[in-house]
């Protein structure tokens, strides 16, 4: 190896070491954006609220995102990509059965990584603007429709299997519609169930939809 070689080979490291940096402030950026939207709301969420959070320089932060709209989307993106990703991964470890897969759908919901009253409040604020910013619907929209087919999916083949007299679109709605009021009542606190009591709740609705694959007493 040459010199000229040696010295690019010595760089690569410091350029890893340099995007590394800068994914971690952008991810520091987005915790932070999600605890101040779980704290106080959409429209109280401020710039510098979330460059305290993340304890860093507001330089940084408008490095990253230029203003707060930017910032709320890249936040609202990545909770989207990972809710998405965390419900794959769960029906591809549950095996091949329509059963298993259906019902790691339904558990992946009230899994710690996702499922807490901070993460929660921030959906909620994005849902409470959803209405009126076409981006967040977009988002939002596209993410709900792909975790309802899948779901709607599922609910056919454990009809054809078991010869339910039920039909899947519906059934797949008042499962996704639970979830949703679910993780209502869990954000909302006081005497709202607890993440196992409200999984409980969603597996004895499967076990009500399809009791010759979810008995009773399993």
């Amino acid at each position: 190896m040459d010199i000229k070689q040696d010295k690019d080979a010595a760089k690569v490291p410091a350029k890893r070491g340099r995007k590394a940096s800068k994914e971690v402030r952008r991810q520091q950026l987005i915790e932070a954006t999600i605890d101040s939207l779980a704290k106080r709301g959409f429209a109280e969420t401020t710039m510098a609220d979330v460059t305290e959070g993340a304890g860093l320089s507001r330089g940084i932060v408008n490095f990253h995102f230029e203003s707060k709209d930017k910032l709320l989307v890249a936040t609202l993106q990545h909770m989207a990509d990972e809710y998405a990703g965390h419900w794959r991964a769960a029906i591809s470890k549950a095996g091949e059965k329509p059963a298993d897969q259906l019902l790691a759908l339904v558990r992946a919901d009230f899994d710690r990584k996702i499922c807490t009253k901070r993460k929660l409040a921030a959906w909620c604020a994005f849902w409470g603007e959803a209405k009126s910013r076409p981006t967040y619907q977009a988002l939002c929209g596209s993410r709900d429709q792909a975790y309802q087919d899948v779901i709607t999916d599922l609910c056919s083949q454990l009809i054809a299997e078991g010869g339910y007299p039920v039909d899947a679109d519906k059934i797949a709605m008042a499962i996704g519609a639970l979830m949703e009021g679910l993780w209502l009542r869990l954000m909302m606190g006081g005497e709202a169930p607890t993440r196992d009591s409200a999984r409980g709740t969603a597996e004895a609705l499967l076990q009500v939809s399809f009791p010759k694959h979810y008995p009773a007493d399993h």
